[in-house]
């Protein structure tokens, strides 16, 4: 009675995870679909078991489709320091724990943003309120640390991660309409979107070695996700005119706000309909000079690879995919 209870609230959502067709060309150009398969099936199974107070959000977050760039660093980092093979439980674990504190990061983002669509889908907070939305989002955090069980590695780099994005969110925030430039959007990206990609590289090795090569690699996600915005792409995570109004440090911003006139609109505590018209226009101008950032920031994480890991490959093809991003 149950099951067909809760099949009958969540009508309008696919009960089972599944992955958007981006990521899906990506899975398989790393190599990994089964371990994706086997890791959609643990996120489908852990779902059923939460309590059923908290159950219909969760379905709602995790089964309208999720890209997987982080689980993916995991597994790539594994295997390029490990070589082939199964991939072990306790690394298969830390992939699901990674997307419950990554999708709990979402939940956070949206309500601070005020953003009622994620992905052409509305987000936790607007279908089932901010009170909810806030409690299913630590309910995520409480499972994850329950699910890492003895991991006391796995269970220290978590911790890092939740205190890193903490301070990444309250810092971005006090930084936004800043004239700041590209150093400063480098250490944001690095604490924002780099400390998950950071943390998932560590998960996956477990020495520390790929440690610099996750930052990188993370703020090339955060940089394409910046470029793809400013294009009007579908958006990886991100909001630009959020980011416009609000004064947030993305990429092409760092670049163009270096023009005086520019960086006075950007800096206005409330912009005018033309400060919004001019800052965008001299974003869209700075996109090829953000994509020659992004270009360097990739280079660099393959020379990580190569000097850190046994086999860059998967690394290597990681960086390639992750650069795709940006829609250039």
């Amino acid at each position: 009675m149950e099951r067909e209870a809760m099949m009958d609230t969540v009508a309008e959502v696919d009960t089972t995870a599944s992955v958007d067709e981006t990521s899906g060309a990506v899975i398989d150009a790393l190599g990994f679909p089964d371990e994706m398969a086997a890791l959609r099936e643990t996120i489908t199974g852990w779902v059923r078991t939460c309590d059923p107070e908290m159950r219909e959000a969760l379905e709602w977050q995790f089964f309208g489709g999720s890209k997987y760039f982080r689980p993916l660093t995991i597994f790539a980092c594994y295997r390029a320091v490990h070589g082939p093979g199964p991939i072990p439980p306790h690394i298969m674990t830390s992939a699901l724990v990674i997307e419950l504190f990554h999708n709990m990061s979402l939940v956070i983002d949206d309500i601070v943003d005020r953003s009622p669509e994620r992905r052409g889908r509305s987000t936790m907070h607007t279908r089932f309120g901010e009170l909810n939305a806030l409690m299913t989002s630590g309910y995520m955090v409480a499972e994850g640390y329950r699910l890492l069980g003895a991991d006391l590695d796995g269970i220290a780099l978590f911790s890092e991660l939740m205190r890193r994005l903490g301070v990444a969110e309250v810092m971005q925030w006090r930084l936004r309409r800043k004239p700041l430039g590209f150093e400063d959007w480098m250490t944001i990206a690095g604490e924002d979107t780099g400390s998950m990609f950071e943390v998932c590289a560590c998960l996956g090795d477990r020495s520390g070695n790929l440690r610099t090569y996750g930052g990188l690699l993370g703020r090339l996600y955060h940089g394409c996700d910046d470029v793809a915005d400013v294009r009007g792409l579908p958006a990886l995570g991100g909001g630009g005119k959020e980011d416009l109004r609000d004064g947030i440090l993305t990429l092409p911003a760092s670049l163009a706000i270096a023009e005086d006139d520019v960086r006075t609109a950007f800096c206005q505590t409330d912009p005018s309909d033309a400060d919004l018209d001019l800052t965008a226009e001299a974003f869209t101008r700075a996109l090829p000079a953000s994509e020659a950032k992004l270009d360097e920031i990739a280079a660099r994480a393959v020379a990580e690879a190569r000097q850190f890991s046994n086999d860059p490959a998967p690394l290597e093809a990681l960086v390639a995919q992750t650069r795709q991003l940006s829609g250039r």
